[in-house]
């Protein structure tokens, strides 16, 4: 836990500072109103990625002092990290980085992890034994994965608290598997990124007083995809199913939004819009205030919202904490995921919401 505690300290110090200084900065300030997936209403700063990366490099690099047999393979992951990191960043900074230029950057973060760490998808743990696939398929698979790990948290950033506590739930979990597998570099690591968003948590919720950004959810998500897939390659005893029931969340929100855009919607799946369930559970289920533009009441539903897919992206994390070992399990608990949210999303959107969902303001008192 002491690289928890180091990169805890260390990232609620510098986002304390980032805030304090951050109206220094105009283009960091989100200002923003009115967009489709928007739920503020004052100037925020949105690089809360800049604390965490330096709050993860400052853990890290003391890390490194105590057990230096983790320099190598830790500071190529940071190289990688930051190649995703540097277009959020500067994107959160300026607005001038597209989307497509910052998924570009974050594959190439892959793939020179893929270089210089040997990260890649090798195999896929079947209930009937393990298939190796093809080395014409490793890369490319690889580089999509990873990038689509870090752009899927980036999807799933909508709310206060949402992104961060549920990554830092998945991150624990593979701490804890690093641990029963003997996997020192991805327990530091992973310990390293939970503590350091925590500490950015601190001051995300419940209020918002900065948020994440696109350079902290590409950074994030960029170190939780690598650490799932270095902990499942290097590990042969962790299925590959784990990491799959693990991310399936905002790796499910985001194939299912390019869907709907595109074969329900039919509009490019890049295109943002404010129908994800976070943003369904925010308009339709969240209604315990009166007066829905009212600042106050705004901000208090919105971080009522982020509890709800707390508890739902549990529902994965847990199971493949439990049944790391078990692929029967993990499969079918993937497809009771799949089930769930497909359940849950076409009910809220036909405005039928379960009712055990609707807690209304007597209920919070």
């Amino acid at each position: 836990m002491f690289s928890f505690l180091v990169s805890f300290v260390c990232s609620t110090l510098l986002t304390l500072l980032v805030i304090k200084q951050a109206k220094l900065y105009e283009p960091a300030l989100d200002s923003d109103f009115q967009g489709v997936q928007r739920a503020h209403t004052h100037l925020v700063a949105r690089i809360g990625g800049l604390p965490i990366y330096l709050g993860v490099v400052v853990s890290a690099s003391i890390s490194i002092w105590r057990e230096p047999s983790l320099l190598h393979t830790m500071a190529a992951l940071l190289l990688c990290a930051f190649v995703a990191f540097s277009g959020g960043i500067v994107e959160d900074y300026t607005g001038t980085v597209r989307a497509s230029r910052r998924l570009l950057l974050t594959m190439a973060g892959a793939w020179l992890a893929y270089l210089l760490l040997d990260a890649k998808i090798a195999r896929l743990d079947l209930p009937f034994g393990v298939y190796v696939l093809s080395a014409w398929i490793v890369l490319p698979l690889t580089v999509l994965a990873v990038a689509g790990i870090a752009n899927a948290v980036n999807i799933i950033d909508g709310f206060n608290g949402l992104a961060s506590m549920v990554t830092i739930c998945m991150l624990l979990s593979l701490a804890y598997v690093a641990l029963q597998v003997g996997d020192v570099f991805v327990l530091v690591a992973a310990l390293t990124v939970a503590g350091a968003t925590a500490g950015f948590l601190v001051w995300n919720y419940p209020v918002g007083l900065i948020f994440l950004g696109d350079g902290g959810a590409y950074f994030i998500g960029f170190m939780l995809g690598e650490l799932a897939l270095l902990l499942v390659m290097r590990n042969p005893e962790v299925s590959t199913w784990y990491a799959a029931l693990l991310l399936i969340y905002p790796a499910f929100e985001t194939v299912f939004s390019a869907y709907r855009r595109m074969f329900v919607r039919g509009k490019s799946p890049a295109v943002p819009d404010g129908i994800h369930l976070h943003s369904l559970i925010f308009r339709r289920v969240v209604r315990w205030t009166v007066g829905r533009k009212e600042a106050r009441a705004l901000l208090k539903r919105n971080a009522r919202t982020s509890p709800y897919l707390w508890l739902f992206s549990l529902m994965a994390v847990i199971p493949a904490t439990l049944f790391w070992q078990n692929t029967i399990v993990l499969i079918i608990f993937c497809l009771l995921f799949v089930i769930s949210y497909l359940w849950l999303y076409a009910r809220i959107v036909r405005f039928r919401s379960p009712r055990w969902l609707i807690w209304r303001k007597k209920d919070w008192q």
